[in-house]
């Protein structure tokens, strides 16, 4: 089987909402349609966005409604990314873990619901 491209698609109630967060925090743009929009960067489809009249969010990390998949995205300056999701709509949903580990993450929902992570790799300071 040969897969030209994929495309991870979100349900969303507020199709407008949506597709204009993910654009944002991609660097993209918006294809609309009337009950589809697909988040387009540098031309190629990333994100789909679904019409869902009747969607509810998931609950993370413990409701009734669990989460059924999320985006891990790898930052290199991790301010920066956080401060744009949150000027594009995102909820913080878990505060980084202190951690001897380099890998460090951080949960966020968009405006649908949707947990996503903003991820990166804590440097230490010189010389130590």
């Amino acid at each position: 089987m040969k897969i030209n491209h994929q495309v991870v698609v979100f349900d969303a109630a507020n199709l407008a909402e949506e597709s204009a967060f993910w654009a944002g925090v991609l660097g993209g743009t918006v294809d609309a349609e009337d009950d589809w929009h697909m988040v387009l960067v540098e031309g190629k489809a990333r994100v789909g966005v679904q019409l869902a009249r009747d969607h509810l969010p998931p609950q993370w990390p413990d409701g009734e409604r669990k989460q059924q998949v999320h985006l891990d995205l790898w930052v290199e300056d991790f301010e920066a990314a956080h401060a744009q999701v949150m000027s594009l709509g995102a909820t913080l949903l878990q505060e980084a873990a202190d951690s001897p580990e380099p890998d460090r993450f951080q949960v966020y929902a968009d405006p649908a619901g949707h947990p996503f992570c903003l991820c990166w790799i804590a440097r230490s300071p010189l010389g130590s």
